[in-house]
């Protein structure tokens, strides 16, 4: 599926990297106009790439504010599929191989390998900057005693879709690299519009000795 336009590409790509924006905030990065941001925006929405919501559609609720709040956009599972599609056909062939030919419980042993080299690192920061390394667009945000890990993209949404392991061992392999206890509450593959994971932030700082800063983190791919 082909994106309607240059700067609609534009557009999703930073939805991508975001999870989700207002016309304000996409404007104001790509320094566009409002106007051309709609109009990208419609496009994007037209294809079937692109959904509004009345509030982001994670992390905690934004503070009320007077007049009518401003709408936010984040891709469809379609403009998700529209940047990675032909890497996830690999992955998910590659599994329903490993599943017919050695069984199903070596597709987990697979997902725990996976997990082990994908989520390096021993900090919160460490493990973002992996994630981000492998494709998952990642952030970790605070709230009160909780953090919140949200990975905006997964190029491997439909392998993860047909074999749950993947995310099963991801989220284990997870508490292993911070010696916390997440909790994983969305995935993209199961139709939500990103990966959420709670982690004890009262853990990090306990377990993690040279952990110094777990504000907002927004590590780049």
């Amino acid at each position: 599926m082909k994106f309607p336009g240059e700067a609609a590409e534009r557009v999703a790509r930073v939805l991508l990297t975001r999870g989700a924006a207002s016309v304000s905030e996409l404007a104001g990065e790509l320094h566009l106009s409002p106007q051309a941001i709609r109009r990208s925006l419609s496009g994007l929405e037209d294809a079937g790439m692109v959904q509004s919501h009345e509030r982001v559609p994670f992390g905690p609720a934004p503070a009320k504010r007077r007049g009518r709040p401003s709408s936010s956009y984040s891709l469809t599972a379609e403009g998700r599929n529209a940047f990675s599609q032909s890497y996830d056909d690999l992955a998910l062939e590659s599994l329903q191989f490993i599943e017919r030919n050695f069984g199903r419980e070596n597709v987990r042993a697979f997902a725990s390998e996976r997990a082990s080299r994908i989520l390096t690192g021993e900090t919160i920061s460490e493990i973002v900057a992996s994630l981000n390394a492998a494709g998952f667009e990642a952030t970790f945000e605070s709230a009160n005693m909780t953090g919140q890990l949200c990975q905006h993209h997964c190029p491997v949404i439909d392998a993860a879709r047909a074999y749950p392991e993947l995310c099963e061992e991801e989220t284990r392999i997870l508490g292993e690299a911070l010696g916390s206890h997440p909790t994983r509450l969305a995935t993209l593959a199961q139709g939500n519009a990103i990966c959420t994971t709670l982690i004890p932030i009262a853990q990090l700082s306990k377990n993690s000795s040279h952990h110094t800063h777990i504000e907002k983190e927004e590590v780049p791919a």
